[in-house]
């Protein structure tokens, strides 16, 4: 039988139109006449019989259908892309793509993607970035590694979680830094300059309330967005900054960090792995999650000692 489906061509204009609501940027990125996005997406909607843009006195606007449509249109043609380059790269038939936090996905998964190929060669992991939850019926992912509090992981509606670890912090800081007293209490931590990250405004007086430490400063301090921002500014000896350890093992382990004061404390977040509620996943998906459970199970810095 013979589908019902509009060229590519039209498609990929439209949706580039739809993105910039205007057939001018679409020109642009396509290496396009804006007359050849006007005729394209002329035909389209003669194709589907509704009118998907609206003139408008500054140039074009999406109808209720156009907007409806380019929603839908938009993760398919991102799936089609990717299992196209998944084809190109010869991995379509076990490859994986996985939505990440990307602090997590950068320092501690990467790092250990290669033996994940060595014990499954014939899987490719694709990764991206993603911090909010989402619909996988829109997206070609298979899963996400996701950070958060279990009411938020709760919240995430079609989808099931395996738990992998909880979250615990501690205080890290250069050795330079360290080298200020010979030993650090939690007292101490707290008087010092406290690194803060903006996401996460009671980090410091969390951990400190969990010692029974007043910190009047719990507030003060440079405030950073990213993770990765906060080891670095902990690097440059700006002061002390509260962490997961396992977020910063190359620092701990080539001696630009240490361990302020080993008092760690949950931060109220765990990581999981997502997956689209109902069908069980592919065999690749849940040979990866087998591996990430054996990789944590392995790693000192994700037990709650933090070694």
């Amino acid at each position: 039988m013979r589908r019902r489906l509009p060229t590519l061509q039209a498609l990929d204009c439209f949706e580039a139109a739809a993105r910039h609501q205007s057939y001018t940027r679409a020109a642009q990125e396509l290496s396009l006449t804006q007359g050849a996005i006007s005729r394209r997406i002329a035909a389209l909607e003669q194709f589907v019989g509704v009118r998907l843009f609206a003139r408008t006195r500054h140039g074009v606007a999406l109808t209720p259908a156009g907007a409806t449509y380019a929603r839908q249109i938009g993760g398919r043609l991102d799936g089609l892309e990717r299992d196209t380059l998944d084809a190109m790269s010869g991995g379509g038939q076990g490859a994986l793509h996985i939505a990440a936090v990307p602090t997590f996905a950068a320092r501690w998964l990467v790092p250990r993607l290669a033996r994940f190929a060595a014990v499954c060669p014939e899987v490719t992991v694709h990764i991206d970035t993603c911090t909010r939850p989402f619909l996988f019926s829109e997206t070609p992912y298979d899963g996400a590694l996701y950070a958060g509090t279990d009411e938020q992981v709760k919240n995430w509606p079609g989808t099931r979680t395996t738990p992998l670890m909880d979250e615990r912090v501690v205080p890290i800081a250069s050795p330079q830094f360290a080298a200020r007293r010979k030993i650090w209490r939690v007292a101490d931590v707290a008087r010092a300059p406290l690194l803060q990250q903006s996401t996460r405004t009671d980090a410091w007086r969390q951990w400190c309330e969990a010692f029974g430490v007043e910190t009047p400063h719990a507030l003060r301090g440079p405030r950073y967005e990213l993770f990765s921002m906060l080891a670095s500014a902990a690097v440059s000896g700006l002061g002390v900054a509260l962490m997961p350890a396992m977020l910063v093992q190359a620092e701990l382990a080539r001696g630009e960090l240490v361990v302020l004061c080993n008092r760690p404390v949950s931060s109220r977040r765990s990581y999981g792995v997502v997956v689209p509620e109902g069908a069980e996943p592919a065999a690749a998906m849940a040979g990866f999650v087998r591996w990430l459970q054996d990789e944590i199970a392995a790693d000192p810095l994700c037990s709650p000692e933090q070694g």
